[in-house]
């Protein structure tokens, strides 16, 4: 096996991880810290806590304004509403607006534009359940541009992104959980997410509802992007088990594991990685 060369930055709350296979250490260390400054970038571009981000100021429009945002915001909700509508509405970058107003804010997109425009309400953006994952993507993209395609991605443990396999192996070895989970696969040019109520509590709200999730303890979901797998294991924390198999049927992408009685159960048509 190539050797596996290590990175990590601290952002957007929290620690990225960068492993590079079968590249000599320091053209390696030149293209992680290439997709570390891209991601500081996007934090500052993403984070409502920024006070000159595009979410911020999005923010602060009335009903029947528009702004025009940077590339990385529109396409970040771009794919946030997409995943909505996939959801049932059970994933939403405005869930939290609800702790602020009685209904959730509407918004359209305006492509021509670049635009985003507030139709009712606040849009209290919160891109926390999908910005990591958006990140991670971003950064695949920066190092396949350096020619580093075997890199494996991580951001806090629970947002996962697999490029090409290290030479000689079936993929990266990641597990569902912990680094010792005994559900673990060979992952390569794949995403796996997490969510789950153990470490904040019942911290995921229901957008349909404003309530705190209560149908699962644990959720993971394999997709093709990290954005995709970072939404959609957090609308299985809100989904009844008959609603993600109906969100699934729609999606042969898609696979979720849920967490029962101390096994973990999956969920949808697409075939599992081979067992690590």
């Amino acid at each position: 096996m190539s050797e596996i060369n290590v990175f990590n930055h601290h952002a957007m709350a929290t620690q990225f991880q960068v492993r590079i296979a079968a590249e000599e250490k320091t053209y390696a260390a030149q293209a992680a810290q290439a997709a570390f400054a891209l991601t500081d970038e996007l934090e500052a571009q993403l984070s409502r806590f920024r006070a000159n981000s595009d979410i911020t100021q999005l923010a602060q429009l009335a009903p029947g304004e528009k702004l025009r945002v940077c590339e990385p915001v529109f396409a970040c909700l771009q794919i946030a509403q997409r995943l909505e509508f996939a959801s049932r509405g059970a994933f939403s970058v405005t869930a939290a607006a609800l702790k602020n107003q009685p209904t959730r804010p509407l918004w359209s997109l305006l492509p021509n534009e670049f635009s985003i425009r507030c139709d009712s309400g606040k849009l209290g953006f919160d891109l926390g359940a999908i910005g990591k994952g958006f990140a991670l993507d971003r950064m695949a993209d920066v190092l396949r541009e350096w020619e580093c395609p075997a890199f494996l991605l991580v951001a806090g443990g629970s947002s996962i992104l697999a490029g090409d396999a290290p030479a000689e192996t079936a993929g990266w070895s990641c597990g569902l959980g912990d680094d010792n989970s005994p559900q673990r696969y060979w992952l390569k040019n794949i995403s796996l997410s997490g969510s789950g109520l153990a470490v904040k509590g019942k911290h995921i709200l229901d957008p349909r509802t404003g309530q705190p999730a209560r149908r699962q303890n644990r959720a993971w979901a394999l997709a093709d992007s990290a954005a995709e797998s970072d939404a959609l294991s957090t609308a299985a924390m809100v989904l009844s088990e008959s609603e993600i198999a109906e969100v699934l049927a729609k999606n042969n992408s898609w696979l979720i594991f849920l967490h029962e009685e101390k096994k973990w159960r999956q969920l949808g048509q697409r075939p599992l990685p081979p067992s690590a």
